[in-house]
C-alpha cells in the first residue's frame, strides 16, 4: 500500500525526523491559507499528492512566491492527471534553502532477506538513475533484524554523505529513526529524497515516501486506515474488493492464472515468446466462478489488452468452476479480443465439455497456449 507524501511525513515526524512544517489542501483556497500561515509571505512549494513518480516532470510540483501564487499553483495541479492518476490534494510547505542534497532509503531486499539501508550523496534525483549511471555513489548496509541499525553503522554511512562530524551525526540519527519507522509501520520501502543540509548546517528531510507491505495491514489497522482508494488505479481497487491479487503492467496479453508461481511462470513465458503481459492476476485456489467473472471484468476494462490468456492448473481450483466462470462472464460482457484457455488438472474433462458447448476450445499445453496468445495480441 502506497502512502501519500503528507502521510509519510507525519509518520517520520512522529519518529523525530526533522522536516519543515507542511499541510495538505484540497482546494486553491485552502492552499492560499496554508501558504499564508506557514510561508510567512515567502516562497512555498506546492506538490501534487498522487501515487506516482515523476511529479515534478509532469508539472505536479511548483514553487510559489506567496499565498496568491500558491493558490494559482494549486489551481493548476488539482485535477491534473499524472501517470493516469488524478490529483485530489496538494501539499504546501515552505521552500527551504539548500546547501547540499543526498538520499537515504530502506528497502526490503529479497537476496539478503533483510531491510537494506541505502545512502547516496547524489540526492534529489531518482535513485534508479544514480544506480544506472554512477552506481559507485550508492552505499548499502543490510540491517540485522536481531539488533536493528546500530549507531556505529549509521555513523559510518553518515560520513559517506558528509565529511563534517556534526552533519554525519545528524544524518546517522535520521537513519536510525527511519529504520525505527520502517519496523513500526511494516514498510517494505521508506525513503527520504532529498535529505538536505541548509546554509546554517542543519540536516533536514524535505520529502518522504513509504510503501507498506500489504501483509502488515491486518495487524496494523491504523495504517490500513490511511489507504486512499481514490488515488489508486480503479482496476487494482476492484481486484482488492474481489479478493484477487492484481498488478497492472504495460503489455498487451491479459493473464488470468491460479497461483502466484504459475502466474510468474506464465508471464516469463509470454516474454520468452516475444510478448508482454498486461497484468499479473492470480485468482488463487478458490473454486468460485464469480472470481473468474470479476477477473475477466478487470482484464477487459484495460484498453491495452489485445488477447486474454487463461492458464489454469487444477488442484484446489477446479477446472470446471473456472470454465463456468468464463461462460458466465462472456455472457454478461461479450469479448472483443481473442480468448485462449489452457486447462489441466481437477475436472479437466468436464471443463472442456462446458467450454465446447459455449463455443470455446481449451488447450492442455502451456507453451502452445502462450504462443497463441502472443501471436493473437501482436
Amino acid at each position: 500500500m502506497n502512502l501519500h507524501e503528507y502521510q509519510a511525513r507525519e509518520i517520520l515526524q512522529r519518529h523525530g525526523i526533522p522536516m519543515p512544517a507542511a499541510a495538505v489542501a484540497a482546494s486553491p483556497e485552502e492552499a492560499r491559507a496554508i501558504a499564508a500561515r506557514l510561508g510567512g509571505g515567502g516562497k512555498v512549494v506546492v506538490k501534487a499528492q498522487v501515487h506516482a513518480g515523476g511529479r515534478g516532470k509532469a508539472g505536479g510540483v511548483k514553487l510559489a512566491s506567496g499565498a496568491a501564487e500558491a493558490a494559482a499553483a494549486a489551481t493548476q495541479i488539482l485535477g491534473m492527471t499524472i501517470k493516469g492518476l488524478p490529483v485530489h490534494k496538494v501539499l504546501v510547505t515552505p521552500a527551504a534553502e539548500i546547501a547540499s542534497e543526498s538520499y537515504v532509503g530502506i528497502i526490503v531486499d529479497r537476496a539478503s532477506q533483510r531491510p537494506v539501508l541505502m545512502v547516496s550523496p547524489a540526492g534529489g534525483i531518482d535513485i534508479e538513475q544514480v544506480a544506472a549511471q554512477t552506481p559507485q555513489q550508492i552505499y548499502r548496509l543490510a540491517i540485522d533484524p536481531r539488533f536493528g541499525l546500530l549507531p556505529h553503522q549509521a555513523l559510518g554511512l553518515g560520513f559517506k554523505l558528509y565529511p563534517g562530524l556534526g552533519a554525519a551525526r545528524a544524518a546517522a540519527d535520521i537513519m536510525q529513526k527511519l529504520a525505527a519507522a520502517v519496523y513500526a509501520v511494516g514498510a517494505s520501502l521508506a525513503e527520504i529524497n532529498p535529505l538536505v543540509t541548509t546554509p546554517d548546517g542543519a540536516v533536514v528531510a524535505l520529502d518522504a515516501k513509504i510503501v507498506v507491505d500489504d501483509n502488515e495491514l491486518e495487524r496494523r489497522p491504523e495504517i490500513a486506515a490511511l489507504r486512499d482508494a481514490t488515488a489508486e488505479a480503479p482496476s487494482e481497487v476492484a481486484a482488492r474488493k474481489a479478493g484477487l491479487t492484481f498488478i497492472k503492467l504495460e503489455g498487451t496479453v491479459g493473464c488470468c492464472v491460479n497461483g502466484a508461481g504459475l502466474a510468474m511462470a506464465t508471464m516469463d513465458l509470454v516474454k520468452y515468446y516475444g510478448g508482454a503481459p498486461a497484468n499479473f492476476l492470480d485468482i488463487g485456489g478458490s473454486s468460485n466462478p464469480q472470481k473468474v467473472v470479476d477477473a475477466l471484468a478487470i482484464i477487459t476494462a484495460d484498453p491495452n489488452v489485445k488477447a486474454i490468456l487463461f492458464n489454469i492448473f487444477g488442484g484446489i481450483t477446479r477446472c470446471d468452476d473456472v470454465a463456468n466462470g468464463i461462460v458466465q462472464a462472456t455472457s454478461r460482457f461479450p469479448l472483443r479480443v481473442p480468448l485462449i484457455v489452457r486447462l489441466t488438472g481437477t475436472n479437466e474433462r468436464e471443463a472442456v465439455e462446458i467450454l465446447t458447448k459455449a463455443g470455446y476450445s481449451a488447450l492442455t499445453d502451456m507453451d502452445e497456449a502462450v504462443k497463441q496468445a502472443v501471436e493473437r495480441a501482436a
